[in-house]
Protein backbone atom coordinates (compact mmCIF):
# COMPACT_ATOMS: atom_id res chain seq x y z
CA UNK A 1 0.00 0.00 0.00
CA UNK A 2 1.45 3.34 -1.04
CA UNK A 3 0.73 6.86 0.18
CA UNK A 4 -1.33 7.41 -2.97
CA UNK A 5 -3.76 4.68 -1.86
CA UNK A 6 -4.85 6.85 1.08
CA UNK A 7 -5.48 9.99 -0.98
CA UNK A 8 -8.98 10.93 -1.99
CA UNK A 9 -9.38 12.48 -5.41
CA UNK A 10 -12.59 14.27 -6.24
CA UNK A 11 -13.16 15.35 -9.80
CA UNK A 12 -15.87 17.83 -10.55
CA UNK A 13 -16.11 19.17 -14.04
CA UNK A 14 -16.58 22.82 -14.90
CA UNK A 15 -20.17 22.22 -16.05
CA UNK A 16 -21.08 20.56 -12.76
CA UNK A 17 -19.66 23.46 -10.75
CA UNK A 18 -21.61 25.98 -12.83
CA UNK A 19 -24.83 23.98 -12.38
CA UNK A 20 -24.31 23.65 -8.63
CA UNK A 21 -23.62 27.39 -8.25
CA UNK A 22 -26.70 28.38 -10.24
CA UNK A 23 -29.02 26.17 -8.21
CA UNK A 24 -27.41 27.30 -4.97
CA UNK A 25 -28.03 30.96 -5.86
CA UNK A 26 -31.60 30.14 -6.90
CA UNK A 27 -32.20 28.36 -3.60
CA UNK A 28 -30.73 31.23 -1.56
CA UNK A 29 -32.89 33.80 -3.37
CA UNK A 30 -35.95 31.60 -2.76
CA UNK A 31 -35.13 31.33 0.96
CA UNK A 32 -34.66 35.10 1.28
CA UNK A 33 -38.02 35.72 -0.41
CA UNK A 34 -39.69 33.25 1.98
CA UNK A 35 -38.30 35.19 4.93
CA UNK A 36 -39.39 38.54 3.47
CA UNK A 37 -42.96 37.38 2.78
CA UNK A 38 -43.40 35.91 6.26
CA UNK A 39 -41.81 38.88 8.03
CA UNK A 40 -43.87 41.51 6.21
CA UNK A 41 -46.99 39.36 6.56
CA UNK A 42 -46.39 39.05 10.31
CA UNK A 43 -46.23 42.83 10.74
CA UNK A 44 -49.41 43.23 8.72
CA UNK A 45 -51.32 41.16 11.27
CA UNK A 46 -50.87 43.99 13.80
CA UNK A 47 -53.42 46.06 11.86
CA UNK A 48 -56.95 44.90 11.06
CA UNK A 49 -56.81 46.78 7.76
CA UNK A 50 -53.80 44.75 6.57
CA UNK A 51 -54.84 41.23 7.69
CA UNK A 52 -56.00 40.14 4.21
CA UNK A 53 -52.76 41.32 2.56
CA UNK A 54 -50.72 39.69 5.33
CA UNK A 55 -52.57 36.42 4.76
CA UNK A 56 -51.80 36.65 1.03
CA UNK A 57 -48.10 37.06 1.84
CA UNK A 58 -48.25 33.99 4.09
CA UNK A 59 -49.79 32.00 1.22
CA UNK A 60 -47.06 33.29 -1.11
CA UNK A 61 -44.38 32.26 1.42
CA UNK A 62 -45.95 28.81 1.69
CA UNK A 63 -45.90 28.39 -2.09
CA UNK A 64 -42.22 29.32 -2.11
CA UNK A 65 -41.58 26.70 0.57
CA UNK A 66 -42.99 24.16 -1.88
CA UNK A 67 -40.63 25.48 -4.56
CA UNK A 68 -37.58 24.58 -2.41
CA UNK A 69 -37.82 20.77 -2.94
CA UNK A 70 -38.64 21.34 -6.61
CA UNK A 71 -35.34 23.24 -6.99
CA UNK A 72 -33.49 20.35 -5.32
CA UNK A 73 -35.20 17.76 -7.56
CA UNK A 74 -34.47 19.69 -10.77
CA UNK A 75 -30.82 20.15 -9.71
CA UNK A 76 -30.51 16.42 -8.99
CA UNK A 77 -31.98 15.47 -12.39
CA UNK A 78 -29.80 18.03 -14.16
CA UNK A 79 -26.61 16.73 -12.50
CA UNK A 80 -27.56 13.11 -13.24
CA UNK A 81 -28.02 14.02 -16.88
CA UNK A 82 -24.50 15.47 -17.23
CA UNK A 83 -22.81 12.83 -15.03
CA UNK A 84 -24.64 9.80 -16.33
CA UNK A 85 -26.79 7.28 -14.44
CA UNK A 86 -23.80 5.24 -13.24
CA UNK A 87 -22.31 8.13 -11.23
CA UNK A 88 -22.92 8.00 -7.48
CA UNK A 89 -25.09 10.71 -6.01
CA UNK A 90 -23.46 12.35 -3.02
CA UNK A 91 -25.48 15.54 -3.06
CA UNK A 92 -26.67 15.26 0.55
CA UNK A 93 -23.89 17.59 1.67
CA UNK A 94 -25.08 20.18 -0.87
CA UNK A 95 -28.61 20.51 0.47
CA UNK A 96 -29.78 23.60 -1.36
Amino acid sequence: MTADDHNLTIRIGHDELVIRQRYQVLSIVNDVLIGIWFLIGSFMFFSEAWVFTGTCLFVLGSVEMLIRPVIRLIRHVHLQRIRGPQAPTTDATYDF
